[in-house]
């Protein structure tokens, strides 16, 4: 029987693991409104972003097609939309996206109320209301198949891909094979990983995909870097990840893809899109750790799982981030900040099976309500809409 969880049911059908009010501007220049808004409510969450403005063809439509997406994840249980009144993309057209997900939903216009004082207070209200809704709701019982996670990964070092990342890739895999769904991105570090990964593609077309996907990406890489002046600027690792015992960009992608464990790949996600189907997919992204969580939660992710072997505190709004390093120095210098330590695996006190079940385990107490340190930190850094050139 499969693993269950406790949950929030949404009307469409889907499972959200928190219960918050999200409110979205459809552009920059509505975001302190959005954010006053957020903050006069409790259990409203915002989504700051410097975009919706200015942008044309398919920059902007990666744009609209993210904030709808991400309206529609389903651990928001309404959406307020937030928006100035002559941005390109217009907050109707943002609400009208989030629609069919059938939650709580309303837009606030800051020109059509007025100023924005008034855009506030209207704000406020329609957030308070569905607050209240909000909270007489209780959680019901689950299956895991109705879960997906997103893998990220940030500050990695040589304990990432020898320890965290593997064990990660346990409890990946144990998801899917109960019928969750799993997502792997970060495509500027899985260079030189395709033929591996297209070896577990679930037809040929998409192991094609799949080496469609890094290839176009490592020539987009060598066209930006092959002009420029500052060879500092070349490098596709940073100098932390080299500190902490990573040679090259080659040894870094063999370790970040354990992170989808064994799985097959049912299939690649394009950004701002979600899967059609459940099981493990291959996101189109940078490798930016806000670009690659926004695209995850986007595809519908209740909960991303962030190895770092170097350490990073941040978080995403209203999406769970559970840290986990290999490293148990990091883990004493930044227990205020990481979840799991699967350093044990390396003084022989743990077996990688072993760390990789206690993360699985924490997965459905985070899904059935248990905050990870991240939110009760309030850290949100991890919103950042990826742009095209």
């Amino acid at each position: 029987m499969p693993d269950r969880f406790m949950g929030y049911a949404r009307k469409n059908g889907q499972a959200g693991i928190r219960n918050q009010i999200a409110v979205i501007p459809s552009v920059f220049c509505s975001a302190k409104v959005a954010e006053r808004i957020a903050y006069q409510v409790p259990g409203c969450v915002y989504f700051r972003h410097p975009v919706g403005c200015s942008q044309v063809g398919e920059d902007l439509e990666v744009t609209a097609k993210t904030l709808i997406a991400i309206g529609k994840n389903p651990n928001f249980a309404g959406v307020v939309v937030v928006g100035l009144g002559c941005e390109r993309f217009s907050p109707y057209e943002l609400a009208d996206g989030i629609a069919p997900s059938n939650k709580m939903l309303e837009t606030v216009v800051i020109q059509e109320e007025g100023d924005s004082l008034s855009a506030i207070q209207k704000g406020s209200k329609v957030a308070r209301e569905m607050q209240q809704i909000a909270s007489r709701q209780a959680r019901e019982e689950f299956p895991v198949s109705e879960l997906m996670i997103g893998l990220n990964c940030g500050g990695s070092d040589m304990t990432s891909g020898l320890i965290a990342n593997p064990a990660l890739g346990y409890a990946s895999d144990k998801l899917v094979d109960q019928g969750g769904s799993s997502i792997l991105s970060e495509i500027t570090e899985l260079i030189g990983t395709e033929d591996i990964l297209a070896r577990r593609a679930s037809s040929d077309e998409v192991a094609n995909s799949i080496k469609e996907t890094i290839n176009l990406t490592e020539q987009k890489l060598q066209r930006q870097t092959q002009n420029s002046t500052n060879k500092k600027r070349t490098h596709l690792i940073s100098k932390g990840n080299y500190d902490g015992g990573l040679s090259s960009v080659v040894e870094k992608s063999l370790g970040s893809m354990k992170k989808s464990g064994d799985a097959e790949f049912s299939g690649v996600i394009q950004y701002g899109h979600q899967p059609d189907g459940k099981g493990l997919f291959l996101l189109d992204s940078p490798g930016h750790d806000g670009e690659v969580s926004t695209g995850q939660v986007a595809a519908g992710a209740q909960m991303i799982l962030f190895p770092t072997g170097r350490g990073t505190p941040t978080g995403f709004p209203g999406i769970p981030v559970i840290k986990i390093t290999g490293n148990s120095k990091t883990y004493s210098k930044m227990k205020e900040n990481i979840d799991i330590n699967t350093g044990s695996v390396l003084n022989g006190e743990k077996t990688l099976e072993q760390s990789g079940e206690g993360i699985y385990q924490e997965i459905l107490e985070v899904a059935s309500g248990k905050q990870v340190k991240s939110e009760i930190l309030g850290h949100d850094e991890q919103f950042c809409i990826t742009r095209l050139p």
